[in-house]
């Protein structure tokens, strides 16, 4: 059933110049969260645990803080979740499967504890798909009670879609970050592979990566940024760098309109919305090229025409562990898409595997000569607004050119598909992931 409330977004470094005063506080901003917690949580099923004693501990102390003009980083004190697939020391971690039930790590993981350093107020754990791949594990849309949220940070989307959350962490390696933001009208951001640090989180695969989905541009960014500041990327990554704020808008002289495979399929209200946008770009000024004027393009739409075949085909040889391990412990447990990348896993030989890689190889080498001669990329999130019905957590043929190709990408809650959020995608270039977001300050404010 539709919602009876307007889901609202719940901005947070905006609210900070107010701290020092008495106007506002982190305090103020947790009990909102908390309170829209209290009206919506029964049937959106974004979080798996809650600790608002804890988290309300947390704010007062940070409250304090931007009292005396000593905030630890430019989110301290902003109410979070964290994705159910990363290790929190002082909440179970669940994974989205009944192997890991009331499993508690001994340890935060590296993200977590960038967040804790950072001042964050982390009100609880959110709900992942299982093991962040197919699986759904229950959650609701809020903008629709009846359609997907999208996954696998499914939990993380919807609390910061209805304003239960400032921010939440999320995981992407084919379109869990940025998908599920357009379905529930939040900001998402994909870093650069690497980007920032995945220790303590069960998230292996080669294009994995950390993000963020919040309530403004300026929240997704600064909630990555500090963390990348104090635990860093990857292992042989530099990690996220720029400013430790929203980077200064910037206006591109040219962007380009990748199609993907799903071009056929984009829904007619959805494809109008995306026009829209293009036409008001181009009206002030900005050149938006297409594959029919645009042969560098033409060669990314070729070399990702089948991005979700390939990156099925590495997700599912690196699954072999820990999936095998966990198949060997209960194989009873796991979902019966866990158990075909299970068996996918085992008819799979090293030199396909590593035919895959020399393919997504070539084409981050194409990818990288168009970004020789545009600022971005731009495309849509998904077919059109969510699906009715929780079974699946809808279509990623949009998104996952951008998670094969390595590069960072964010999510715009700028276009609808007949009243249904869906995100405008602007995908920039590995480990230039500051302009990515100077450029879409600039589209959003053109947009709007």
């Amino acid at each position: 059933m539709p919602t009876s409330l307007t889901p609202q977004r719940r901005p947070y470094v905006s609210r900070t110049a107010s701290f020092a005063g008495s106007a506002d506080s982190p305090v103020q901003v947790l009990e909102e969260c908390l309170a829209e917690i209290d009206r919506r949580e029964a049937e959106v099923g974004a979080f798996t645990v809650i600790d608002a004693a804890k988290a309300r501990a947390a704010a007062e102390a940070s409250a304090a803080r931007w009292r005396a003009a000593t905030p630890l980083s430019v989110i301290d004190g902003m109410p979070v979740g964290v994705k159910d697939m990363i290790d929190t020391a002082d909440m179970v971690t669940g994974m989205g499967s009944p192997l890991f039930e009331g499993y508690r790590p001994l340890f935060d993981a590296a993200s977590v504890q960038g967040l804790r350093e950072a001042g964050a107020v982390i009100v609880g754990k959110t709900v992942t798909t299982e093991f962040a791949s197919s699986h759904p594990r229950g959650t609701r849309n809020p903008w629709d009670l009846r359609r997907t949220p999208g996954g696998s940070s499914s939990g993380s989307a919807a609390a910061v879609g209805c304003g239960m959350l400032c921010g939440g962490l999320g995981t992407q390696v084919v379109g869990s970050i940025l998908r599920p933001s357009g379905f529930c009208g939040a900001y998402g951001f994909k870093p650069s592979v690497g980007g920032i640090n995945r220790g303590g989180s069960l998230d292996y695969l080669s294009q994995s990566v950390t993000g963020t989905i919040a309530a403004s541009l300026a929240d997704a960014w600064a909630m990555a940024r500090v963390v990348a500041d104090r635990v860093g990327g990857d292992p042989g990554y530099p990690g996220l760098t720029g400013p430790l704020s929203l980077p200064p808008p910037r206006r591109p002289t040219r962007l380009a309109l990748l199609h993907t495979a799903g071009w056929p399929i984009l829904a007619a209200p959805a494809r109008a919305s995306l026009e829209g946008a293009v036409d008001r770009l181009r009206a002030v000024g900005v050149t938006v090229l297409t594959p029919d004027d645009c042969p560098a393009l033409v060669a990314v739409e070729e070399a990702t025409s089948d991005a979700l075949q390939i990156t099925a085909g590495i997700n599912a040889w690196e699954w072999r562990w820990p999936l095998g391990s966990f198949a060997a412990r209960d194989a009873s447990v796991l979902s019966a898409s866990a158990l075909d990348r299970h068996a996918r896993s085992h008819a799979m030989t090293q030199p396909e595997y590593a035919a895959l890689l020399a393919k997504r190889d070539r084409a981050r080498a194409t990818y990288a000569l168009l970004g020789e001669q545009v600022d971005a990329v731009i495309s849509v999130t998904a077919p059109g607004g969510a699906p009715i019905g929780l079974e699946s957590t809808g279509n990623p043929i949009f998104v996952v050119p951008g998670s094969m190709l390595g590069a960072p990408g964010v999510s715009l809650p700028v276009l609808d598909d007949g009243g249904l959020p869906l995100g405008l995608q602007l995908l920039g270039f590995p480990q230039a992931d500051a302009d990515i977001f100077a450029v879409a300050g600039w589209v959003e404010g053109a947009l709007r």
